[in-house]
């Protein structure tokens, strides 16, 4: 009995690995269909790289976090098991993973460069639009939590540009997107985004403002670069 209950607390404290282990293979054999096994297993371990950005940042926070979790084509996530006690540190964990995941995308494209590999260059040019994708200003993507230190206002203005991509780039993601994204933009058009949150959540000194905007516009810029230039390159290698 004794050995039974031991056997299942270690099974207990393997559970977040498995967790994250298990729907990474699951994302793998899902994007292999389409896209090949190598390419499926490096655009995975660039979500995780991003993912492991939030998660680092929300834990030297002292918030209560979960595991990342994968579901395919739609991405992966990290559970929040705690409210952040102000937009700072929200804007901070949400900016931390776009972050990790350009880093990721640089070394695929530094090695894919050194090496002409067509592969590491497809990749590194998935992981700076995934990223650059990330960094729409609606919620609940990363960019909406790292511009409503600013303004939970400027959600209404990427609401339009989701639309735009959606009519132009249509995909079940944005779509989902575009869903799960309807009930900040009422809150924000009704004026009850404040209800649910701390009282002063978003009050912040103007300098942390301006310090997150120049972050946020800074590494948009970087990326669609970047998107841009790598494209080029990619299209070059398999010519």
């Amino acid at each position: 009995m004794l050995k039974a209950l031991l056997l299942l607390l270690n099974f207990a404290k393997l559970g977040p690995i498995l967790k994250t282990g298990g729907t990474m293979i699951i994302s793998v054999f899902a994007y292999a269909w389409l896209f090949g096994w190598r390419y499926s297993v490096g655009f995975v371990l660039l979500i995780f790289v991003h993912e492991l950005g939030h998660y680092l940042s929300a834990k030297r926070a002292g918030l209560k976090v979960g595991a990342p979790t994968f579901i395919p084509f739609v991405g992966a996530w990290i559970e929040l098991k705690e409210q952040p006690m102000d937009a700072r540190v929200e804007a901070r964990i949400a900016l931390a993973g776009p972050v990790a995941g350009t880093i990721g995308a640089l070394v695929c494209y530094y090695v894919a460069r050194d090496s002409g590999s067509a592969l590491l260059m497809a990749l590194a040019y998935s992981g700076f639009m995934l990223n650059l994708w990330n960094l729409l200003p609606v919620n609940p993507l990363d960019g909406g939590r790292i511009v409503a230190i600013l303004s939970p206002k400027i959600w209404l203005i990427g609401a339009p540009i989701l639309g735009f991509l959606l009519l132009t780039r249509p995909s079940p993601m944005l779509f989902l997107i575009l869903i799960m994204t309807l009930p900040s933009l009422w809150s924000v058009w009704r004026g009850t985004w404040r209800e649910s949150l701390p009282p002063g959540y978003y009050d912040q000194p103007i300098e942390v403002k301006l310090q997150y905007g120049a972050a946020y516009l800074g590494l948009a810029i970087f990326l669609a670069m970047m998107s841009n230039g790598v494209h080029e390159q990619l299209a070059h290698l398999r010519t």
